[in-house]
């Protein structure tokens, strides 16, 4: 047999009959193989021989055959894939120059990914097609964020506050903009019944609002929607198109979008119906942080729809307006700026906070600037001194440049139309999906490289995603920078002061060996979601080597997402709408399950046959008005009084949009003749509608 057994359709395991041209024709095939049963390769050895200098000997591995070999002297290891398997295909060459298999070891010991085996750097290059497509689509959206770099450095100008009864605003679109969108709604949900959209339409039935989210972006929620972001970056004049963003970060401190809207303005109507919208599409959960920039419209709005969600400002927005809200400090910008960090930054108590700002507010003289003023007035949403006991998970940076948020910047410029948009929509969610799968390929291909010999790191090295090991490996090593001393103790609770030599500062460790509750006034637990250096050298002193659970975040793990979550609470789906949506989700979790074989196909193909029979005879026999047959959408927002503040929203005059989203079950059309609708009862009793089950 020869090298073209690579073309054939289907390819056959290494046999000891096969021959090859040449050993780069038999370790071609062996990538193949590989590559269509789910392992990376390696050429692992060859041998020439002393007279001819010919190759007459050469073995190809799986990526990860063999043991790693740590050096003592590395400063940065790199992670590695070896954990000992020892499959492999041995091939010599024989005397006609023929190439054969002189031994094949087939077993691994490591699970197989034939789903993901192109992320294995063997395979990258085997669809150059493919990759050469991705590569060109990365090179135009670079060229264009360079070509539009220019719109950064403009000045934002400040939206206005416009007045809450003007509902008459529409969305400015472009002819045939509409159509797009909607042949962008039908395509989603064709392609994925849980994509979900909705509309918000003025009194003269024109769009106003829109909103959607993809399945998976339902998903991520389930998993990661503890901190949520609002991001109306785009919302300005600097944009042609009206896009704000939800986003939400994954175990790999990756952005996750969770939504994403149009809108017609910045009034508290409009992001009220947004947020209410968002809520309804992520099953009436609230996040339980939400981070926005620091707007009245918007605070209201959120404080109506999300009443025990912490709404905190996005630091980074607050750092961006001070050139422009302080541009008479220009001489003592520096100099301010210096202090400001200072003040929130290093303050962590609120007495040193106190202290520091209005030592700063009185050293320039700021004590009548009214943004300053406000500033102060929201310090418990923005200043991390207030928000040490808030996990941000990444979203709320020093910097723009450094924001999750910041992921859309490539894909929307100043010059960006809606319709160059949803082209590349999609485009946008494949290479989100891309990015991710390929850090869970990374997680399961590589073990971290360990940098001391800290039990703490070992542990955590087999339960954190790389990305947030990486961070809490910082901490381990810093460990050894700190000094401890005990200062008092009671009959639970063992109080020390940790100085901390890199800092240069003291914070107070409590530790109760009988909960295994730690405490260290840093509050970094609490802030970025893994314990910090002060808690580790404690627990390592009071003889505790291990982690305890309760401070291992599930949303940083490897194990983060879970297949199927949803909530058992069935008394919380009250309205036919949420009972449609619950059971859709079920459905397509079902659908999932049952078609992985055959006879769990059977299964649930009767399982759905007995349900349907069953819920029939029920609604029947008990002339229900209400079954499920349109998936369409509009939502269309109920009138507000017209001289309603645009700031302040009571709850108990919170609009409700009247939303038919796709899992909306209108009523049934009342019957003309009550007769004709007992005899059509009496003869559907017992019958299933015919959906081909």
């Amino acid at each position: 047999m020869d090298s073209n057994i690579i073309m054939e359709s289907a390819i056959v395991e290494p046999r000891d009959d096969m021959e090859f041209e040449s050993h780069e024709a038999a370790y071609a095939f062996y990538k193949e193989y590989a590559k269509s049963v789910g392992f990376g390769t390696a050429k692992l050895s060859s041998r020439r021989s002393r007279a001819s200098r010919e190759f007459i000997d050469a073995k190809f591995s799986c990526i990860r055959y063999g043991n790693k070999q740590q050096s003592d002297d590395a400063i940065n290891p790199r992670p590695s894939p070896k954990i000992g398997c020892k499959a492999s295909m041995h091939v010599k060459r024989k005397p006609n120059g023929k190439w054969y298999v002189y031994t094949f070891v087939k077993e691994h010991n490591h699970e197989l990914l034939p789903a993901q085996a192109h992320f294995f750097r063997s395979h990258r290059s085997t669809d150059p097609l493919k990759n050469d497509a991705r590569i060109r689509r990365r090179k135009i959206l670079a060229a264009g964020s360079k070509q539009f770099s220019a719109y950064q450095n403009i000045d934002c100008i400040e939206n206005y506050m416009r007045n809450q009864h003007d509902k008459g605003r529409s969305l400015t679109l472009e002819v045939g903009d509409a159509q797009v969108l909607l042949e962008l709604f039908m395509h989603m949900q064709e392609e994925n019944p849980k994509f979900f959209y909705a509309v918000d339409l003025n009194e003269e039935h024109r769009l106003r609002n829109v909103f959607w989210v993809d399945a998976k972006g339902m998903d991520d929620y389930t998993n990661f929607g503890d901190v949520v972001s609002f991001d109306t970056t785009y919302f300005s004049d600097k944009y042609k198109i009206p896009l704000v963003l939800f986003i939400g970060v994954n175990h790999h401190i990756q952005p996750t979008l969770l939504g994403c809207a149009l809108i017609a303005d910045e009034t508290a109507y409009t992001f009220l119906w947004l947020m209410q919208t968002w809520l309804i599409s992520m099953g009436g959960r609230a996040p339980r942080v939400i981070l926005t920039e620091q707007n009245n419209a918007m605070k209201a709005a959120i404080a109506a729809v999300f009443s025990d969600t912490r709404h905190c400002f996005c630091l980074w927005h607050i750092l961006e307006k001070i050139p422009r809200r302080l541009d008479y400090l220009t001489v003592w910008y520096d100099s301010f700026m210096v202090k400001f960090k200072k003040c929130i930054y290093q303050s962590y108590t609120e007495e040193q906070f106190e202290k520091r700002w209005w030592k700063l507010i009185d050293r320039f003289n700021l004590r009548e600037d009214e943004w300053v003023q406000s500033l102060y007035e929201d310090r418990r949403q923005w200043a991390p001194t207030f928000m040490r006991d808030i996990s941000f998970a990444g979203l709320s940076p020093p910097l723009r440049s450094e924001s999750l948020n910041s992921w859309f910047d490539k894909y929307v410029h100043g010059g960006t139309s809606l319709r160059e948009f949803i082209e590349q929509y999609k485009l946008v969610l494949e290479d989100r999906y891309e990015e991710e799968a390929k850090s869970d390929f990374d997680a399961w291909h590589e073990t971290p490289e360990l940098k001391s010999p800290s039990p703490f790191e070992k542990q955590m090295s087999l339960v954190y995603t790389q990305e947030i090991f990486k961070k809490f490996q910082v901490e381990v090593l810093g460990a050894a920078a700190c000094h401890l001393k005990k200062e008092n103790e009671d009959e639970t609770t063992v109080a020390y002061t940790v100085r901390d030599i890199e800092d240069d500062q003291n914070f107070k460790v409590d530790w109760n060996e009988s909960k295994s509750d730690i405490y260290c006034s840093c509050r970094s637990f609490e802030y970025k979601g893994y314990l910090c250096r002060h808690a580790i050298v404690v627990l390592q002193m009071s003889g505790v080597f291990r982690i305890p659970s309760k401070y291992i975040l599930q949303r940083w793990t490897n194990a983060a997402t879970s297949r199927h979550t949803i909530s058992e609470k069935l008394d919380e789906v009250q309205s036919k709408v949420r009972r449609y949506d619950d059971l859709c989700r079920r459905a397509i979790i079902l659908g999932e399950e049952g078609s992985l074989s055959q006879e769990s196909y059977n299964i649930a193909l009767c399982a759905i046959k007995e349900a349907l029979k069953q819920c029939a005879s029920l609604n029947n026999s008990a002339e229900t008005d209400a079954r499920p047959n349109n998936l369409v959408v509009h939502a269309i927002c109920g009138s507000e009084e017209e001289n309603q503040d645009s700031n302040t929203i009571s709850k108990d005059k919170v609009p409700n949009p009247k939303l038919t989203t796709t899992n909306k079950i209108p009523k049934r059309a009342e019957a003309r003749k009550e007769k004709a609708s007992n005899e059509n009862n009496a003869n559907k009793k017992g019958k299933v509608s015919e959906f081909g089950v």
